[in-house]
């Protein structure tokens, strides 16, 4: 097979290419993701001064109160916070996951290890489905919480390379299938229960009687996978792919590859060279890789008894009080750095156990512009938190959208674009869930809606606009991630990659969900659309 024969043509100079063009040129204007977090930081400090001032009648369904804007420009909340500025920093979630993940990740990516089984991979890998097999396998990520983000998505930029496509155009299609098909996956998940726990909570308002089965959700998102699939390898090869054409690859792990920019036919080169494995180095994979096989066996032989110490206290494996669901980041790590050690030995990448603590250098070497970022990030994101305008914007928005009181289907579409438009600027998931659901749960209650078909309102349109807010922890991430590639990569280049994904996973969502209703087909397990249910 000859890897690259399937390069796009030219992208048409349609008015869709132009309007993404002017989106990249007037995002990359946009100063440094670090310096956005900063001043919206100082924004946020004050608004929260200006609207403590004022008294509202929204109340927060988290403390049963009317919200209260707190000022963080107050003598008290300022040193609060430069109290807690360490511990704000080092607390940020997503730093831990991504640099705990990164140091084993490292290890296997600097060994050799995960570049000969990508060789081998491409052996066996059709051109044609390599696209829908990188959003199917970014979609099943999900399952273990955020490994897509550290783990798929820059590994679907080196197999594009390596297939002699656009690397970046691999890592919009993963980032399509990780975060704007959050809520698509045949795989239960550890946020099925979480949200869940929200949604009974809120219909019990009304119904204190009402119990939510964990997978109410389960049928419309098994579903929904092949929508998601299908949405980001249409985008991804029609589109995006075309656009980066002749974007020129002059980033560090294009060096580091050998390959130029003067053509296809370097790259076709590349992707052969890509294929080739030593003797010894395929020794070292067959070892490497029972070495991985035998961390998996181990895990779920541990997993397997009832009693096992990493279930939770009732047995189950998806709750979040499973140690297993806890421990996702560091068996990532081990399931990484074991096998990039046995490769390394074996091929003779590593002669010393020192070499082995370079490579954990390297890959943290790699992470420190998004170290930079993560500081702001974390301030910022602690600060809106703390002002309360968030809750504010949501519930507030909640409001108008009942006050409405629009037809059924046409509250449920409100739900799904009020959602995706928060999502703007409140990340998490479960955070929203815990401030809309009180509302919207039991309102469309009395509007005979479930809270089955609420709850799957909630999840499409929190998905579909997480992969266009920078606001987003990861999105800084991802931004890295392509400069690997081209360093002059921003802002304005990820939006603009990432637009298509976002608008028509929103609008061919809504509409499935709406067929998907009108059909009658079951949202999930003893699920129902109308309460209470017939």
């Amino acid at each position: 097979m000859e890897h690259g024969s399937t390069t796009p043509m030219d992208p048409p100079n349609t008015w869709v290419t132009r309007a993404l063009d002017k989106v990249e040129k007037i995002g990359n204007k946009l100063p440094d993701p670090a310096i956005i977090f900063f001043f919206c930081l100082i924004i946020i400090w004050g608004l929260s001064a200006i609207f403590s001032n004022f008294t509202f009648s929204s109340i927060d369904p988290r403390t049963g109160e009317a919200v209260v804007v707190n000022n963080l420009l107050t003598g008290d909340s300022l040193a609060d916070f430069l109290s807690r500025m360490v511990t704000i920093f080092t607390g940020f979630a997503p730093l831990g996951v991504v640099l705990v993940a990164m140091l084993g990740v490292g290890v296997a990516e600097h060994s050799g290890f995960i570049s000969a089984g990508l060789k081998r991979m491409l052996d066996v890998t059709p051109q044609k489905v390599l696209t829908p097999m990188i959003i199917l396998i970014a979609i099943v990520s999900h399952t273990a919480t955020d490994a897509g983000y550290v783990l798929v998505i820059p590994l679907a930029g080196v197999i594009f390379h390596a297939m002699g496509r656009h690397p970046l155009a691999g890592i919009a299609a993963a980032f399509a299938g990780v975060s704007g098909g959050f809520c698509a996956n045949f795989i239960p998940s550890a946020i099925d229960p979480l949200l869940q726990s929200f949604t009974q909570s809120a219909a019990q308002i009304i119904d204190p009687d009402i119990q939510i089965n964990p997978l109410n959700n389960w049928f419309f998102n098994s579903a929904s996978t092949l929508l998601i699939v299908s949405i980001g390898w249409y985008i991804t090869d029609k589109i995006i792919e075309p656009r980066l054409k002749h974007v020129e690859l002059d980033g560090d792990e294009f060096k580091a590859s050998g390959t130029d920019s003067d053509g296809t036919e370097q790259a076709k080169q590349a992707a052969n060279q890509f294929k080739e494995l030593s003797d010894k180095e395929s020794r070292a994979l067959r070892f490497a890789t029972l070495t991985m096989v035998a961390g998996i066996v181990a895990l779920i032989a541990v997993l397997y008894p009832e009693t096992s110490p990493m279930r939770a206290p009732d047995g189950q494996l998806t709750s979040f009080a499973a140690p297993v669901m806890q421990s996702i980041v560091p068996l990532i790590f081990l399931l990484f750095l074991l096998p990039g050690v046995v490769y390394g030995f074996m091929s003779g990448t590593f002669k010393t156990s020192k070499d082995m603590i370079d490579t954990m250098t390297k890959a943290m070497q790699g992470m420190s512009y998004y170290i930079v970022m993560a500081f702001f990030c974390a301030l910022f994101i602690d600060a809106f938190g703390k002002s309360n305008l968030g809750a504010l914007l949501a519930i507030e928005g909640a409001q108008v959208l009942k006050a409405l009181a629009l037809p059924s289907m046409v509250t449920i579409v409100g739900i799904i674009f009020l959602t995706a438009f928060v999502n703007l600027f409140v990340g998490s998931s479960s955070a929203k869930w815990a401030l809309l659901g009180p509302i919207f749960v039991p309102m469309l209650m009395q509007l005979n809606i479930s809270p089955d078909l609420t709850q799957a309102a909630y999840r499409l349109g929190d998905s579909s606009s997480n992969i266009i807010t920078p606001l987003m922890p990861y999105f800084p991430l991802v931004v890295v991630y392509c400069q690997r590639y081209v360093k002059s990569t921003g802002i304005g280049t990820l939006l603009s990659m990432m637009l298509p994904y976002s608008v028509t996973i929103l609008l061919l969502w809504t509409v499935f969900l709406l067929a998907y209703w009108a059909l009658g087909i079951p949202l999930g397990i003893q699920a129902s659309y109308v309460y209470p249910a017939g």
